[in-house]
């Protein structure tokens, strides 16, 4: 059974009202020693979040300079660093999760958005319901490398040749490269890589010498 962000989130939402000053947002921060906050509405549904980066922007003073009011990044940038509420200074959309989310899915969030921690929000009322954090994921991802490679390696075997292969892991995202004899061998490697416990994604940069996926022209 897939492990869901509900068996490992914790139940304390993390989390300040839009009228939240600059003090009570690193005040949070310092508490539940983390590096960023939700930002929720008086009906406490996550409406953005502030990060240590965000809070940052104005002990370093607002983007001067020609064109800083031009270019839309630059923009924003100066609304957050001339901001004195969480409202001014949050970042949005908020990235969320329910407590139904896979944990692989909430982990492959967090690599690709370079974050650790995301709300963890109720799918029917969308309030905030706990926080998920990447210490929480890696309970699950956190497995020595050479026994994940073990059980991926033996998962390919159905398939191909490993030896064929070359399998790289890091931080339970597994690229494998290489060369099989038909197309449709990758389909069913990535399909049984994944399935391993410990692997949060898995991309492949693997060539083949049969294409035995290709679908006739209709006539």
């Amino acid at each position: 059974m897939s492990v869901t962000v509900k068996d490992v989130m914790g139940r304390v939402a993390i989390a300040v009202q839009e009228d939240a000053g600059f003090a009570d947002i690193a005040a949070a921060m310092e508490r539940f020693r983390v590096g960023a906050v939700a930002v929720v509405d008086a009906e406490r549904r996550p409406v953005g979040v502030v990060s240590e980066d965000d809070l940052l922007l104005r002990e370093t003073g607002a983007p001067g300079g020609p064109g800083a009011f031009l270019d839309p990044g630059r923009r924003r940038e100066h609304r957050k660093a001339v901001g004195v509420t969480a409202a001014e200074i949050m970042s949005t959309p908020p990235v969320t999760v329910t407590p139904g989310t896979p944990v692989r899915v909430a982990a492959r969030l967090m690599h690709e958005r370079r974050i650790k921690q995301l709300p963890v929000v109720d799918p029917i009322s969308g309030r905030i319901a706990g926080t998920v954090h990447q210490s929480d994921l890696l309970r699950i991802f956190n497995r020595p490398v050479e026994d994940l490679r073990a059980d991926i390696v033996d998962v390919i075997r159905r398939e191909a040749d490993p030896e064929c292969l070359e399998i790289v892991i890091e931080s339970g995202m597994v690229t494998i490269r290489g060369r099989v004899r038909r197309r449709s061998q990758i389909c069913h490697i990535v399909e049984a890589v994944r399935a391993v416990e410990g692997v949060i994604d898995v991309t492949t940069e693997i060539t083949f010498a049969k294409n035995d996926l290709v679908v006739p022209p209709l006539r």
